[in-house]
C-alpha cells in the first residue's frame, strides 16, 4: 500500500512541477475540450509530445485523436516556427475546437494546420508514404488499429509513433486497466493485442512508459 501511495504521490508531483506546466492559452483549451465532452490527456504527458517532437526535430506530425485539442496544442509547441499538424479527428466537434483552439493560439509564421473529420482509415491512403516523423494516437479505440496498420507505410525512417493511455486507465479506472486480467472490456482488451502486436513485428522498437495513463513509444527502423 505503501508503494501504491507513493506511486501516486509522484504521479500528483509530475503533474503539478512547474517543468510541465501549461500555458492561459493550454489551461483554457483543456477547459474547452472537457466542457465539450472530452477526456485531455495529463499535464505531464503533453509535456513529454512537446519534448518529444521538439528533440526529434519533428515538422510533419499526424495527430490521431478524439477532441484531443491540448495534445494538438502541445504537438504545435514541438514543431516550433515551422512544419505542419495534420489533426484526423472522427468527431466533428472535435476537429472543429481544433481548428479554432489553432487560430487562437498559432502566431508563427511557416506553422501550419491541417485538420480533418474522418477515420483515420478512411484518411490515411490519401496522405504520401514515408512523408512524416511523428503519429500520435489518443481518443477512441478505432484509432489505435487503424494507426497501427498504417504506420510503416507512413512514417519517415526513424520516425516515431506515441500511443496514449495504453494502460486503459484514463476513463475507467475502477477497472483497473490492463493491468487487472478480470478487465475485459472491449478498449483494454484491445490495447493488450496493440502491445503483443508491436512485441511481435521487427519493424518497430518500441518501449513502454508509465507517463499520464500509459505510453506505448516507438521508432521505425
Amino acid at each position: 500500500m505503501t508503494s501504491y501511495t507513493n506511486h501516486a504521490k509522484a504521479w500528483m508531483y509530475a503533474e503539478e512541477s512547474p517543468l510541465n506546466s501549461e500555458s492561459e492559452v493550454l489551461r483554457s483549451a483543456r477547459l474547452q475540450a472537457q466542457d465539450a465532452g472530452f477526456t485531455p490527456g495529463c499535464i505531464a504527458q503533453g509535456a513529454f509530445l512537446k519534448l518529444v517532437a521538439r528533440s526529434s526535430q519533428s515538422k510533419s506530425i499526424i495527430l490521431v485523436g478524439t477532441g484531443s485539442v491540448v495534445e494538438a496544442l502541445r504537438l504545435i509547441e514541438g514543431l516550433g516556427t515551422r512544419g505542419q499538424l495534420t489533426a484526423v479527428d472522427s468527431s466533428p466537434e472535435g476537429a472543429d475546437l481544433i481548428r479554432k483552439t489553432f487560430r487562437q493560439f498559432n502566431d508563427h509564421n511557416g506553422l501550419s494546420l491541417r485538420s480533418v473529420n474522418t477515420r483515420a482509415r478512411t484518411y490515411f491512403p490519401r496522405l504520401n508514404p514515408q512523408d512524416y516523423d511523428l503519429i500520435v494516437v489518443a481518443g477512441d479505440d478505432i484509432n489505435y488499429q487503424d494507426t497501427f496498420q498504417e504506420a510503416e507505410r507512413l512514417l519517415k525512417p526513424h520516425g516515431q509513433m506515441i500511443f496514449t493511455d495504453v494502460m486503459c486507465y484514463r476513463d475507467d479506472q475502477k477497472a483497473g486497466g490492463v493491468m487487472n486480467p478480470a478487465n475485459r472490456s472491449p478498449r483494454a482488451l484491445l490495447l493488450r493485442q496493440l502491445m503483443t502486436d508491436f512485441q511481435d513485428t521487427d519493424v518497430f522498437d518500441s518501449c513502454l512508459l508509465p507517463i499520464g495513463t500509459g505510453l506505448l513509444l516507438s521508432m521505425k527502423h
